[in-house]
């Protein structure tokens, strides 16, 4: 059974060099959630870094899929990873059910 893990990237660059990378970043979200590894995803406010939920088999297939990210790739943020077991998903959130 897949595990949900919570990504958290602190930016350790100037954002003119995160937007720089964006748009790599972004494209890499949206093939993840193609193939059913990221569930929702978005920046932090203030813009400080950004949260990223990960459906995976493992801690460590996780970590792979996150350190293919561009921005880990390019070293511009900090990562940190939490695993989360889901008690309670709301309507609409089902697919955190892991």
């Amino acid at each position: 059974m897949a595990s949900i893990f919570i990504a958290s990237l602190t930016y350790t660059v100037p954002i003119e060099q995160i937007d720089a990378v964006l748009a790599d970043h972004l494209a890499w979200l949206k093939a993840g959630h193609e193939a059913g590894h990221f569930l929702a995803w978005g920046p932090r406010e203030p813009r400080d870094g950004g949260l990223i939920f990960v459906k995976a088999a493992s801690r460590a297939e996780a970590e792979a899929l996150l350190m293919s990210d561009p921005f880990m790739l390019h070293k511009l943020a900090d990562l940190a990873i939490i695993q989360w077991t889901p008690r309670f998903v709301g309507p609409g959130l089902e697919a955190f059910g892991g």
